[in-house]
């Protein structure tokens, strides 16, 4: 899929760590042992153009597409009223 280490590291660091996101790239830089500007202008791109990746308003989530990708279950966030 033209995934590199740090490309996993990354997926794998937001659903792990952070239940797939949203999570600011400030968090997800220091998680994974990267600056912040690199993560931004290297990486990200990248995973969003294949779909691996969403940037929100409240931070990065990952896609259905990097549960499948890192063979992890996928189960859908549901919205909360309260």
């Amino acid at each position: 899929h033209g995934l590199d280490e740090i490309d996993n590291r990354i997926l794998t660091t937001i659903i792990d760590k952070f239940k797939g996101g949203p999570v600011g790239i400030n968090t997800i830089a220091t998680a994974v042992g990267e600056e912040a500007g690199t993560i931004e202008e290297v990486y990200e791109p990248f995973l969003i153009q294949e779909g691996y990746l969403m940037r929100t308003s409240r931070g990065r989530e990952v896609t259905e597409l990097a549960y499948r990708h890192l063979g992890k279950n996928f189960f859908p966030k549901q919205d909360q009223l309260f």
